[in-house]
């Protein structure tokens, strides 16, 4: 009883341990570097989400920040709030899917690729094509 007990000690750092994609992620400027906003990414029904909880760095107040070049249900809605990557499936260490990504600024969606580089440094890869963006989001 007394080995089981250390043993089960033991493994308590590895079980709790272990890296999640879920949580707030800081998004940034690709040539500047500047924060441009923080998204939440969540599951829900075994596909991940993400949705805007803050905009950065804009030129008008970010409560008036919509989504005017978007072509669906989310046409001129607030930007905040928005779902902005949607149904991604688990597949190995990557979640992937079809239109999954939405770019509020040009309101085209892409195919996307997201894996966690590292516990603080999420890989978010959009698609058209063969033709792909990777960028870095870091864990708030």
């Amino acid at each position: 009883m007394r080995y089981f007990l250390i043993l089960s000690l033991c493994l308590i750092p590895f079980v709790g341990g272990s890296q999640s994609i879920e949580g707030v992620w800081e998004t940034y400027d690709d040539e500047s570097g500047e924060l441009k906003s923080e998204v939440k990414i969540y599951t829900k029904d075994g596909k991940l989400y993400g949705k805007i909880l803050k905009l950065y760095n804009l030129n008008i107040d970010p409560k008036d920040a919509k989504c005017e070049l978007c072509t669906d249900y989310r046409k001129d809605q607030p930007v905040i709030g928005m779902l902005v990557m949607s149904g991604l499936n688990k597949s190995g260490s990557e979640w992937i899917g079809d239109a999954a990504l939405l770019d509020p600024n040009n309101g085209k969606s892409y195919d996307a690729k997201v894996w966690l580089e590292s516990n603080n440094k999420l890989a978010v890869r959009g698609y058209i094509g063969w033709f792909f963006r990777t960028q870095y989001w870091k864990k708030k």
